[in-house]
């Protein structure tokens, strides 16, 4: 009865030591998944910060558009008011280019008629 007790002992040695090996795999598996599962939360925190500061750069760009597109209704109002001006400007163009053709014209007849008087001078100093 003696080698049966010493059996009995080695097996429950072998019990005792197949579940620690068990509660210590069992542990080591469990460090390992909330590792994994830290490093993906990690992640993750990461990605949403980047997509606050992505849509905050956005917004931002928004903004700006919404500035521009103001500044660019201001500019539009104002080339309206300049419209009178610029039709005003394209008739007093006119005026001076119908002006300038009188002119020439007046030149014209003016050293036609230098000539003739000229002319008629030098036909009168003659005689």
């Amino acid at each position: 009865m003696a080698s049966a007790n010493p059996t009995e002992a080695e097996a429950v040695g072998r019990r005792d030591e197949l579940s620690e090996s068990l509660a210590e795999l069992f542990t080591n598996v469990s460090l390992m998944v909330r590792g994994e599962l830290q490093g993906t939360n990690n992640q993750l925190a990461l990605l949403e910060k980047m997509n606050d500061r992505v849509a905050q750069e956005y917004s931002n760009y928004g903004d700006i558009a919404a500035g521009l597109r103001v500044f660019v209704e201001q500019l539009n109002e104002k080339n309206r008011g300049f419209d009178d001006y610029v039709s005003q400007i394209d008739a007093i163009d006119q005026q001076v280019t119908e002006f300038e053709a009188v002119v020439s014209m007046l030149d014209k007849h003016i050293a036609l008629l230098e000539k003739k008087v000229k002319s008629a001078y030098h036909i009168s100093s003659t005689q």
